[in-house]
């Protein structure tokens, strides 16, 4: 009854708000992440990005409204890189794992947080943090323009998936700890078992001296293994399938979706 309700006012929106395909097309045609997609799921993500716009608001900051084109093929590929996390979801679902994201704001560059972090023996540390993006429950998301730019490749970074990852991860907590809400055809003792497996791996690595087989900010919080480990899955799945195949198998099966299938037969050129 509830799919039925939102596919109703998915066809009402789409009849008042025709998708603009030339925006949209102009938008895959940017980012290799989105030009990957096949034609079924790139219609589909399309019109899940353009509702995206509709319903939350995308901020610039006043330097970058003065100076950056920010154009519709922008905000499209914005939105759809988010969005590309639920495709695979029911609309029901969809809109649930977002209710908590209500805006998004773009700032120039990366930005510094004052943080104080308490480590396992009670001994409070302060420390100033760099930061690509953030998010936190009911807040706004936040991204670096700079980083933004770097986005929507296929070599394993995307600052949108990683802060829209961590929305996924607080829709059963008030902070990101790894383990966001779980269909019911996953156990939760198999998801804490696989990432804590490689997380573990990842520490061996660490202690090893030896390069980690994904990004090592994966090491430094279990909330950040989850969206490094989103991002990886999305824009590298080669990587992370050969590092942690049974993690990819499990991400595979948590998003309903298989991106290793959409890789390009040649390699991507980084940009």
């Amino acid at each position: 009854m509830l799919e039925r309700l939102h596919r109703w006012r998915a066809e009402r929106f789409a009849a008042r708000h025709p998708l603009p395909e030339a925006d949209w097309a102009e938008a895959r045609a940017r980012l290799p992440l989105l030009a990957a997609l096949g034609d079924d799921e790139a219609e589909r993500l399309g019109w899940r990005a353009w509702r995206f716009l509709h319903s939350k608001r995308i901020s610039l900051h006043p330097e970058l409204a003065e100076s950056t084109p920010f154009d519709l093929p922008a905000r499209l590929a914005l939105a759809a890189q988010g969005c590309l996390l639920t495709l695979g979801w029911s609309d029901a679902e969809h809109l649930e794992a977002f209710a908590g994201v209500h805006e998004i704001q773009v700032l120039p560059d990366a930005f510094r947080r004052q943080v104080e972090e308490m480590d396992e023996f009670g001994v409070m540390h302060a420390y100033e943090d760099e930061r690509a993006g953030e998010t936190s429950h009911q807040g706004p998301v936040v991204l670096s323009f700079t980083d933004l730019m770097e986005s929507g490749g296929l070599e394993g970074f995307n600052v949108v998936i990683h802060e829209l990852a961590h929305k996924l991860d607080l829709g059963n907590s008030l902070d990101v700890d790894g383990f966001p809400p779980l269909p019911g055809d996953i156990d939760p003792k198999e998801w804490h078992r696989v990432f804590t497996a490689v997380w573990d791996d990842l520490q061996a690595h660490l202690a090893r001296g030896e390069a980690t087989p994904i990004d090592d900010y994966a090491a430094t919080h279990p909330g950040e293994c989850f969206a490094v480990c989103c991002e990886h899955f999305f824009t590298a799945p080669d990587v992370l399938h050969a590092a942690y195949p049974e993690l990819y198998a499990l991400l595979a099966r948590y998003f309903r979706q298989a991106p290793l299938a959409r890789l390009p037969s040649e390699p991507a050129i980084p940009r």
